[in-house]
């Protein structure tokens, strides 16, 4: 049986939906989430209450669960436990655990923005012009690499929180000192955007699937409308972005355009929350992710989709008694 396990699954109950479809049977869908009243532990054969991820004994915990369930493959939908579960990389593979995660340095890369444009600027890989400090920003205006507005981000940051435009110094010395985060300082791109869901085979370490769209419309944390579309200059960047990382897997990129050139924006080395476009398009991680877990190298397929295909996303609920929670041991406040 080809279990695969999804921590931290929170809301996204449709993503699982879409597996229970695509596997057919060949396998169980085994969910965790620290809360008992996750949505989408609800549409999962196997269920379970772990510690929230900074707890110490939460690595046990998972790994207890996948030899209980008999894991054939790992995964989370949450960013900040993409760095732990690319740690054990090594550990879980010789479990016969697909990882569905980078290595352990690309990780870190994906989680500090900074970090990622260094390493993306050494290696020659257009992305946003980027400072760490108030004082480096100062000697971009000085120097003319950028001028105001400049868009502001926390440099580890998920969801789209604390992003945001920033029209002058005064501004940026009032954001950059509120305490909330640590902060990078962009280049504010006014020339359009897109993501793309990207399938990096676990054997190859090659963009084997690319869907790409574009946004018609955007709530905090992602897309919620977006558009298809095909270009083969968007393609060949994804293969270059991927040449000097190491992925696996499931990533959900993120881009710019400038003078008619993507710029890679960041990346989320999982399952984006957008991904339920490119299946509803025909375009089918899971029986990647299938034939990596029999040890099968996939062969490329990109941009196998048809262009102007539209995605509406929509609030749904769940009804459940408290008794059919895995506890009751929450608040209600």
């Amino acid at each position: 049986m080809d279990n695969i396990l999804f921590c931290s699954v929170g809301r996204r109950a449709r993503l699982l939906m879409d597996f229970r479809e695509s596997m057919k049977g060949c396998g169980k869908i085994i969910a965790t989430d620290a809360s008992p009243v996750a949505p989408a532990l609800f549409f999962a054969d196997e269920t379970y209450l772990v510690p929230k991820i900074t707890d110490k004994s939460y690595y046990n915990n998972i790994l207890e669960i996948c030899e209980k369930s008999n894991v054939k493959a790992i995964t989370t939908l949450i960013d900040p436990e993409i760095e732990l579960l690319a740690k054990h990389r090594n550990e879980l593979t010789e479990r016969n655990i697909l990882p569905l995660c980078p290595s352990d340095w690309t990780a870190h890369l994906c989680f500090d923005k900074y970090e990622m444009f260094k390493h993306l600027q050494k290696k020659g890989v257009r992305t946003v012009l980027t400072y760490n400090s108030l004082e480096s920003l100062k000697k971009g205006l000085e120097k003319r690499e950028i001028s105001f507005p400049v868009f502001m981000k926390p440099i580890s940051g998920s969801g789209s929180v604390g992003i945001g435009r920033v029209d002058n110094m005064e501004e940026a010395e009032a954001k950059w000192n509120d305490g909330k985060f640590t902060y990078i300082i962009q280049e504010l791109m006014t020339g359009g955007d897109c993501d793309a869901d990207v399938y990096v085979d676990c054997f190859s370490h090659k963009p084997v699937s690319i869907f790409s769209k574009k946004k018609i419309e955007s709530r905090i944390g992602g897309a919620s409308k977006t558009i298809s579309f095909k270009d083969p200059k968007l393609f060949a960047f994804v293969e270059e972005v991927c040449s000097v990382l190491e992925l696996n897997g499931p990533c959900d990129m993120d881009f710019f355009i400038k003078d008619g050139e993507y710029y890679l924006s960041e990346i989320n080395p999982r399952f984006g929350g957008a991904y339920l476009h490119a299946y509803g398009s025909g375009v089918d991680f899971i029986k990647l992710i299938i034939n990596n877990i029999h040890g099968i190298e996939n062969k490329p397929s990109i941009g196998n989709y048809d262009e102007d295909i539209i995605m509406m996303m929509y609030d749904d609920i769940i009804i459940k008694k408290k008794t059919e929670l895995k506890s009751d041991n929450f608040s209600l406040l």
